[in-house]
Formats: C-alpha cells, sequence, structure tokens
C-alpha cells in the first residue's frame, strides 16, 4: 500500500485502478492534528483545548474543503479528534444530523443532555455512542492520557452546531 499523503480526484472511469484505488486510501502518516480549528472554544477555558484530525470531508468545524489531503465526502464525514487529559468537548447540538463516538484509545465521558438534566456514561476502547440530530451531546476525557476517538457525521456537509444556553460556549463565536 502506498503511503498517499494527497488526494486526487480520480474517478473509477479514468481507466487506471491502481491509481484510482490509491486514491482511496489515507494513511495515519499522511494526517495532521489540526489544533486550530476548535482554538476558539478556548475562549470558555484551556479545557476545551482539542485536535481534528480529517479523514472524509471537513465534518462540522468550518470550510476545509481545500484540504487535499482528506476525500471529498459523499454523505458523511470521518474524523478522529484527539482530547487531552482532562479535556471536554462543550455541550453542543447537530439540529441535522446524527453524530458518533467510537473510541480507539482512552475514557471518555458523554453526557447527552435534556431539559436541565444530563446522564453520563463512560465509554472506553472499542466503545461507541450514536446521538441522534437535536440530541444535545457533550463529552470529558476522564482518563490520566490523551484519548483518541472517531467522530462519524451522517452527512456530506453538516450545519455548523449550536451550543444551548446550558453551554459554556453558548454566545462564543468562531472569531
Amino acid at each position: 500500500m502506498t503511503s498517499q499523503s494527497t488526494h486526487t480526484d480520480l474517478t473509477y472511469q479514468d481507466g487506471d485502478l491502481a491509481a484510482y484505488t490509491d486514491s482511496l486510501i489515507l494513511t495515519q502518516e499522511s494526517r495532521k492534528e489540526d489544533w486550530d480549528t476548535l482554538a476558539f472554544q478556548e475562549k470558555a477555558g484551556p479545557q476545551f483545548r482539542r485536535a481534528q484530525i480529517r479523514y472524509v470531508g471537513s465534518g462540522a468545524t468550518g470550510n476545509h474543503e481545500g484540504d487535499t489531503r482528506t476525500i471529498p465526502s459523499q454523505g458523511f464525514t470521518f474524523s478522529n479528534m484527539r482530547l487531552p487529559a482532562g479535556g471536554e468537548g462543550p455541550e453542543h447540538t447537530h439540529h441535522d444530523v446524527e453524530e458518533a463516538f467510537f473510541v480507539l484509545e482512552g475514557e471518555i465521558e458523554v453526557g447527552v443532555h435534556r431539559d436541565g438534566q444530563v446522564v453520563k456514561r463512560v465509554l472506553g476502547y472499542r466503545d461507541m455512542i450514536v446521538v441522534p440530530a437535536g440530541v444535545p451531546r457533550s463529552l470529558k476525557n476522564i482518563g490520566e492520557s490523551d484519548a483518541l476517538f472517531c467522530v462519524i457525521i451522517g452527512a456530506q456537509k453538516p450545519q455548523i452546531p449550536t451550543y444551548p444556553e446550558t453551554s459554556v460556549m453558548h454566545g462564543i463565536g468562531r472569531d
């Protein structure tokens, strides 16, 4: 297998099946931890610092369509998230799409929010939660080292999430 670092816009009809197949592969070595995409959340505190590692599409974190290291989304987005020990993902809501978290390393405490209540569950290695559209969610790394987890969002280009009044991010903008 090749260690591809850029995605080309080849199609299956281009005739070179090997080049086409290589254009569909994204290796760990070609990924970049993007600590800047969600840096605006640090306005609410340093515990909200985390890195997105994009593979398919740009997720709901902003406009990354020009990132040639990713495969353009056809119907979902896929990234990894690195969350330092004690780090948090603030309460937020995706109104248009479900979101799944699949833990690869560490322990993540996920919260599902409704009507002022929060139910928390701990996810570890190879555990997963799928949160439906419109349901507020949050997460926290409760381990002593970085956590790494997959984030799958079920749309080609999801809307930017909102932060309910109960979120520390409510009223904090991206700029």
